[in-house]
């Protein structure tokens, strides 16, 4: 377990706070097509929902509008996954299928699934105000804070409704600027983020 929070196979279900719910539909229009990492206890109720154990949304189709990720924070030794294949099916979605997505994870800056898929790929971060954001723990007010900062992290094109929804929970950072370069590697060029062709908007 890292990050303070079991992954889903450990027997608790960590689910996204009811005001963070109801702004990530509010920043999409009201709705959110997919959900590729919920539970029963989820409120999100996204149209598409895919439920881990049962099913690994990491391994279907994230060709979707919009997406929100409140991925596994922990690694799951049995499917030998961590955040940070979460975090690059976020980027992939953006750039393959011109997918808006948001993602609520760990402020880790100095970690590779940041350097490898927040710097240079996303388009703004939301770093919360909260002190110690309280999940939902399976479905219920688990009382306790999680014991790490926390971010929205957003891979999409509208900076200004990302700016004015998310703002009222934390400072916005527009980091659309860096995307496509590469931080923290120096010159080894192994090290690169690899970038896929995107899709062209129809």
């Amino acid at each position: 377990m890292t990050a303070g929070r079991k992954i889903v196979s450990n027997s608790q279900d960590w689910c996204t706070p009811p005001r963070y719910v109801e702004a990530v539909k509010r920043f999409f229009g009201g709705s959110i097509e997919l959900d590729p990492c919920s539970n029963k206890h989820s409120i999100v109720k996204a149209r598409v929902e895919h439920r881990l154990p049962k099913v690994d949304g990491l391994h279907v189709s994230w060709d979707c509008s919009t997406i929100y990720v409140n991925p596994p924070y922990g690694a799951d030794r049995s499917r030998g996954t961590t955040i940070k294949h979460w975090l690059r099916k976020c980027f992939e979605a953006h750039q393959l299928h011109n997918s808006e997505v948001l993602a609520l994870i760990p402020v880790a800056t100095n970690t590779s699934h940041w350097k490898h898929f927040v710097w240079g790929a996303a388009s703004g971060i939301a770093f919360l105000y909260d002190t110690r954001l309280k999940f939902l723990v399976d479905g219920k007010d688990g009382g306790k804070g999680a014991p790490m900062s926390c971010a929205m992290v957003y891979w999409g094109r509208h900076l200004h409704r990302f700016d004015d929804v998310f703002s009222t929970f934390g400072a916005v950072v527009d980091i659309s600027k860096l995307k496509g370069r590469r931080f923290g590697y120096g010159d080894d060029p192994q090290q690169q983020i690899q970038l896929v062709p995107r899709r062209k908007a129809v």
